[in-house]
């Protein structure tokens, strides 16, 4: 971290920046030091796009206007018909669908004085490029998030009792904190992905859990539950990856969906058991985020008084395909305290 923190303050200040009296246009950074912002606001951000990464991803055109296309393909309906002799037959062909959707622009920026930099302990830009970066993050993660937890293939965890009687749960009103998610509700959604037929992820499907429930599940679980460590290649974890369950890999995220809408206001948490392709999300790299720097003298600033760093971002998510996604909602043991998000 202390490398990092001294690369910054080079790029901070002196003749790497361009001055307000520079002959160049305005007073933005070099194309350089450009790039550099933009890649570590990126790099910084990364770890809190849970629920980006398991997306069909897009880039986004320059100067393609704002519609952005997802593509599906249907399955071919089995060939039954027997070929005959010597006869070429019709043949089929790909039914190609297009699912459109609108990319929004986001961003924020933080403003700081003359004073500030020369008097501050700490370094003031690299402070609000971390600010920055997580929020840049929470906020393109939880636009995806929004949109694939409205999906209408979804799974409600019975109520038990004390004597382990279940009460079947018809809606998320209904789910109170005894309603925790458990090891059979794992395999149930990852049996319905398969008879759909839904393409897995590297050989797996993924769970996106908070770490409430996934504490109730590991609970329950025992031995069932294989912790990452234990894995035969580690190293190819995925972001966030704490475990796996019945053919599942789960991402710990504590930006998973939270409502307070179960029974007398109780916490009820969305659990997301994903197959390839079920959703597209635009691609961050492909021009859908980036760093701003501005120094003293932008803008109406005639005193040198005011520089600014900040982010702004393209981004939209569609659910492409609603069987190959299922949203398990339960209470938990912290069903209580938890608030929405």
């Amino acid at each position: 971290m202390t490398d990092f923190i001294l690369s910054l303050q080079l790029f901070a200040a002196g003749d790497a920046v361009n001055k307000t009296t520079s002959a160049a246009d305005g007073n933005n950074l070099s194309a350089e030091m450009k790039t550099f912002y933009d890649k570590t606001l990126i790099t910084l951000a990364s770890p809190y796009l849970v629920h980006d990464q398991f997306g069909q991803k897009r880039d986004i055109p320059k100067n393609g206007g704002k519609i952005i296309e997802f593509r599906k393909f249907s399955s071919l309906p089995k060939a039954l018909t027997p070929l005959t002799e010597g006869v070429t037959p019709t043949g089929n062909k790909l039914n190609v669908s297009a699912v459109t959707a609108t990319v929004e622009q986001y961003g924020d920026y933080i403003e700081q004085s003359d004073l500030l930099e020369l008097t501050a302990v700490d370094n003031t830009i690299v402070e609000a490029t971390k600010q920055l970066s997580a929020q840049a993050g929470l906020t393109m993660d939880t636009i995806v998030r929004n949109e694939i937890v409205g999906g209408t293939n979804v799974l409600y965890c019975p109520k038990v009792s004390a004597e382990g009687t279940e009460t079947a749960v018809t809606s998320r009103a209904a789910i109170d904190k005894t309603s925790l998610l458990r090891v059979k509700d794992v395999f149930k959604a990852a049996a319905e992905l398969k008879a759909m037929n839904a393409p897995k992820i590297d050989g797996y499907y993924v769970g996106i859990i908070h770490p409430y429930v996934a504490y109730d599940l590991m609970q329950e679980a025992g031995n069932q539950w294989m912790e990452v460590q234990k894995y035969a290649t580690p190293e190819n974890m995925l972001k966030g990856e704490i475990g796996c369950l019945g053919g599942v890999r789960f991402v710990e995220s504590t930006e998973a969906k939270i409502w307070n809408e179960g029974a007398d206001g109780c916490a009820v948490f969305a659990t997301l058991i994903i197959g390839a392709d079920a959703y597209g999300v635009t691609s961050v790299n492909g021009g859908g985020i980036e760093h701003i720097v501005k120094q003293k003298g932008y803008g109406n600033d005639p005193l040198n008084q005011r520089s600014s760093i900040g982010w702004k971002g393209l981004k939209t998510a569609k659910r492409l395909v609603e069987e190959y996604m299922i949203r398990i909602e339960s209470g938990s043991a912290f069903s209580g305290t938890a608030k929405s998000n």
